[in-house]
């Protein structure tokens, strides 16, 4: 769920919660890197303070055998365009079972990278501003059904398909990252980090 409590009467669920699970070489630095600058572009806040810090926990746990399990979750928002009623919520939970430190031999170079599973949970959801505002006025509070099916309907449909398609691009980048198939009819996207996962039918011989 979002950062702050919303009554879920006035959150909208844009799709079931959406998993994309990688296990093999990768580094988990450098995809959180790259997870961050993606958010950046598409210009996703977090809620205090309206910056980048879209980290509200971070837990480790270290094995016997120095793996570690790590859980992480994000938060962030954004106003919906040309309806300030609206705010968009992107909700992420990161979780490792066990993840290691290792090197891997890369056009002959050596680099420090990680070795493990990651699984990544993202929600996204349209919180219905308007309704607290209307909840609180004692006229008002009755109409806010006949506002929604009437007066915001047309708008409300056209931003669930905008968070939709945005949420299947972010998808379709974070399984380019991680050089997994793809299905959805979005181009392949070049950003300011390169992938540094290395699946086992991709390394070099």
């Amino acid at each position: 769920m979002p950062a702050k409590k919303i009554p879920s009467d006035r959150l909208i669920q844009i799709v079931s919660p959406m998993r994309v699970k990688y296990k093999d070489v990768f580094s988990i630095k450098a995809f959180y890197e790259a997870l961050h600058e993606w958010l950046l572009e598409y210009e996703w806040k977090d809620l205090e303070e309206g910056s980048d810090k879209y980290e509200r926990f971070y837990g480790e746990r270290v094995r016997q055998d120095r793996s570690k399990e790590i859980w992480i979750r994000w938060r962030t928002c954004k106003k919906a365009p040309d309806a300030d009623y609206l705010t968009y919520y992107l909700d992420f939970d990161f979780h490792s079972p066990a993840i290691v430190t290792m090197e891997v031999i890369k056009e002959g170079k050596k680099l420090k990278t990680n070795k493990g599973e990651l699984e990544l949970t993202i929600r996204a959801f349209i919180e219905e501003n308007y309704k607290e505002t209307m909840e609180g006025h004692p006229f008002l509070k009755h109409f806010k059904d006949l506002f929604s099916k009437r007066i915001y309907n047309k708008t409300i449909v056209e931003r669930k398909k905008e968070l939709y398609r945005e949420v299947y691009a972010l998808q379709t980048f974070i399984k380019q990252w991680f050089k997994l198939k793809r299905y959805q009819p979005y181009e392949d996207t070049k950003t300011l980090f390169a992938s540094e996962a290395y699946p086992s039918h991709l390394k070099e011989k």
